[in-house]
């Protein structure tokens, strides 16, 4: 069996990243998110389990004395952390797994699993990811300011990602994500797993 790739999707809040995943999910096989613990509130929608595993700070802090988390970030004043054991299960299952994570966790897994693969996704323009951000109605002025800010803080770690994608246009932006893994799955080494008896046919005949 072909065993899966780590791939780190990252961006600004409010860049579309989300959305992104969601369709990629949607329309690519045998790939799979991770499924983050996280010390915030839930939002209107969300779903314990599977949009976040919900968690109290105490066992969150727990959680990182066991050394659970593959990696974990404060941000915004709430933990955010990836399951070890959950993404080595679902790529041991042959399964392409997504981390959905910020730009500080995204460093901690590229220390720990450097074959990883890396992408940053980027807003067009501060306009368009003023007005994204601005459509999230829960939450309030001084929360979007705090956002923007944050996002522009944020955008500055592009350079440590393998690949950056401009979600200027969606479509557009999900074709290049899908390239990406399509490219990975194509490469020799994934490719002597996968096609590892049909090679052997082809050659000893």
């Amino acid at each position: 069996m072909t065993t899966g790739s780590l791939f780190i999707i990252t961006a600004a809040s409010g860049t579309g990243k989300t959305s992104l995943v969601k369709q990629l999910l949607a329309t690519t096989n045998d790939l799979a998110v991770s499924v983050s613990h996280s010390t915030r509130a839930p939002r209107p929608g969300e779903v314990d389990g599977q949009h976040y595993h919900f968690v109290s700070r105490e066992v969150f802090q727990d959680m990182i004395a066991r050394g659970d988390f593959l990696e974990f970030a404060d941000v915004f004043d709430n933990f955010y952390g990836t399951s070890q054991a959950s993404v080595d299960k679902m790529l041991a299952s042959g399964l392409d797994v997504i981390l959905e994570i910020d730009w500080q966790g995204a460093l901690q897994v590229q220390k720990l699993r450097p074959d990883a693969i890396s992408v940053f996704i980027l807003p067009p323009d501060r306009q368009s990811l003023r007005q994204r951000l601005s459509t999230r109605a829960q939450d309030s002025a001084e929360v979007i300011e705090k956002r923007l800010a944050g996002a522009v803080r944020d955008m500055q770690q592009y350079l440590h990602f393998d690949y950056v994608v401009v979600n200027d246009n969606f479509d557009v932006a999900l074709a290049d994500l899908k390239a990406i893994i399509m490219a990975n799955r194509l490469t020799l080494a994934k490719q002597q797993q996968a096609q590892a008896a049909r090679i052997e046919r082809l050659l000893s005949e």
